[in-house]
């Protein structure tokens, strides 16, 4: 895909951090703008106004990725709340126009250590002491379904491979981990939904 320009609206800096490691592998010869929101609250009651902003967009310019964790909200629900919000800022969804579509909206499920969680070879390239068999165990088996909240259990198995004693650095693990990721080797369903968006080329 060749000089796409992408804004990413984003609910926090981790997953800044996230994106521009690897984005630039990912899409080489486009150009990413972050808007950085503070935490999702934040996000969700300033989003309509904000893709407002975008209604005037030329046709063809460029396009939005909303960018948010599901946590514990209901995922229809949440993905609903975010189609509304561009619907009634006049812009063209992914999910109802795939050809000429301005915004998509992507939910990370449950946070952004599940698409760690989905390519494990990355992680143990930046922290080579964690095991090695997390993803043969059952409870990380599904990237996407793991109990008892994801960056929980990411600090968990990083802490007893001797990384981050005193608490997970979120920022810090984005960007040593995503140089590493592999797109089409993660077993993250929700990232697999946000590359397969990012790949898709402009009419």
């Amino acid at each position: 895909m060749k000089d796409l320009y992408l804004e990413f609206l984003i609910e926090e800096p981790s997953m800044e951090a996230f994106l521009g490691a690897l984005l630039p592998s990912l899409l080489p010869e486009s150009t990413f703008v972050f808007r950085v929101f503070q935490g999702k609250k934040d996000m969700l009651g300033k989003l309509e106004a904000r893709l407002k902003g975008y209604a005037h967009w030329p046709l063809g310019y460029g396009r939005i990725v909303v960018v948010v964790d599901r946590d514990e909200d209901a995922c229809h629900e949440l993905k609903q709340q975010l189609e509304e919000a561009a619907a009634k800022a006049g812009l063209r969804i992914r999910s109802n126009q795939k050809a000429s579509w301005q915004v998509v909206n992507r939910i990370a499920i449950e946070e952004l250590e599940a698409w760690y969680f989905g390519d494990w070879g990355a992680v143990r390239h930046a922290y080579p002491r964690v095991s090695r068999t997390i993803p043969n165990q059952a409870k990380y088996r599904n990237p996407d379904a793991i109990q008892g909240g994801t960056w929980e259990a990411f600090e968990r198995v990083l802490q007893r491979g001797g990384y981050f004693r005193t608490g997970l650095r979120k920022i810090e693990a984005a960007r040593a981990i995503a140089p590493y990721i592999d797109p089409g080797r993660n077993r993250s369903r929700s990232f697999a939904q946000f590359r397969d968006a990012l790949l898709e080329p402009m009419p």
